[in-house]
């Protein structure tokens, strides 16, 4: 049910919007603990190796026992309101703009709106439209989550005063570039590769089996995330370098720190100093994050589309008038 398709159209982009924030919710509670691992390894700047003596993280085990004991079983959940504002936020806007601009396409121009590129277009536009959206929210729950004790940021209300107060409007869009940039190949090749696998699976799978359909979604949604954060993720990497600037006093107990000048000074720095590794730091937590996030969207958003769909058809009407 992801995309336009003419000949099962039963969701419209109101609740389109709705199942988006629905799996965008649920998805973000299952897999926020590794979201915080990704964000700490992204902001480390020493190489993240047992045989590195400074540095704070080595591996996924060792940096879920550190944050354990340091911050307690909370610590996973760090900056999860603003996150879970995030979530919601864009997995609204981003199907809703994704089910209206395929469906815009296959009336207005001669695509088809089911065809794999259309979604590789469609998916980088609506995540773009989404992303300048919840930008502010998404810079909040980067602070909060990389802030280590005593924070800095006691909750979500006084994050948004302070950092307006001492630094200004602009700084809830800090790295918006790299972040547009990164976010329309991601997101175009999510749907792009979801489509792909969609279509392999009719052929492979034999229409009956209706009942496996659900895991069908989950696995397709897995590889297409695993792909598509594999080809972008140096990306993701600048901006939430660049998204802590002006952050550099929070982040003393877990390092070294660094103040970039911009995007290409990012890069270069990160080239310098770490090497082309240090554009793929945090990559194992970050892959384990979009296998089960972009699987679970997926799975939700159908699934959420599909009760929609019941609610509304003949039967289920008739039954209630009856």
């Amino acid at each position: 049910m992801v995309g336009y398709d003419p000949e099962a159209k039963c969701v419209s982009s109101a609740e389109a919007a709705v199942a988006g924030s629905a799996s965008g919710f649920v998805t973000r509670v299952l897999v926020s603990p590794l979201d915080v691992l990704k964000i700490r390894f992204q902001l480390q700047i020493e190489q993240l190796s047992s045989r590195n003596p400074a540095a704070k993280y080595h591996g996924i085990l060792q940096a879920v026992q550190r944050i354990f004991q340091e911050e307690g079983f909370s610590a996973f959940w760090k900056g999860h309101v603003p996150a879970q504002l995030l979530s919601v936020g864009f997995g609204a806007v981003q199907f809703m703009a994704f089910e209206s601009l395929t469906e815009l396409v296959h009336n207005v121009t001669s695509f088809d709106g089911r065809d794999s590129f259309v979604h590789l277009v469609c998916g980088g536009l609506a995540a773009c439209t989404a992303t300048v959206a919840v930008q502010p929210v998404d810079t909040l729950r980067t602070r909060m989550a990389a802030q280590g004790e005593p924070k800095i940021y006691p909750n979500f209300r006084r994050a948004v005063v302070t950092m307006y107060q001492t630094e200004g409007p602009r700084t809830f869009y800090r790295g918006l570039t790299p972040t547009l940039i990164a976010i329309f190949p991601y997101a175009g090749l999510q749907f792009f590769f979801y489509n792909i696998l969609q279509q392999l699976s009719k052929w492979m799978i034999p229409a009956e089996a209706k009942n496996g359909a659900s895991i069908k979604d989950l696995v397709c949604g897995s590889c297409a995330g695993v792909v598509s954060k594999s080809l972008t993720y140096p990306l993701d990497v600048v901006k939430k370098r660049l998204q802590v600037g002006g952050f550099e006093h929070a982040r003393a107990a877990f390092g070294q720190v660094r103040t970039y000048g911009g995007f290409l000074d990012c890069m270069r720095q990160i080239m310098r100093e770490e090497g082309p590794g240090g554009f793929f730091k945090g990559l194992s937590p970050s892959l384990l994050k979009a296998a089960f996030s972009t699987g679970l969207i997926f799975f939700w958003y159908e699934l959420f589309c599909g009760l929609l769909c019941t609610l509304k058809s003949p039967e289920n009407t008739k039954r209630k008038e009856g």
